[in-house]
């Protein structure tokens, strides 16, 4: 073997071996740049669900205030009613 065999295989290692490194690296981008995909998508997911429940919650806040309303005016004739009740009794 001579020394110009020696040196084309030892180029011929080193060139497999940064091939096989940015094969390496390519790879490792590529899963990151997925698993970044798939964390976006969760957050927005995540945050659909959250707006969807916030809707929700504000409806029934408004239903609630509704009957809140509704009875603070029952209420409010109910006291009226008993204190012209009253009246005639207390006399």
């Amino acid at each position: 073997m001579t020394w110009q065999e020696t040196v084309m295989g030892a180029l011929a290692i080193i060139f497999l071996l940064v091939i096989l490194v940015v094969v390496i690296v390519q790879l490792g981008a590529t899963w990151r740049a997925r698993q970044s995909v798939a964390r976006e998508q969760a957050y927005r997911t995540l945050a659909e669900q959250a707006a969807a429940t916030q809707r929700e919650t504000a409806q029934r806040l408004e239903t609630m205030q509704a009957d809140l309303a509704e009875l603070r005016e029952r209420t409010g004739a109910l006291e009226r009613l008993l204190k012209e009740v009253e009246e005639p009794w207390t006399r």
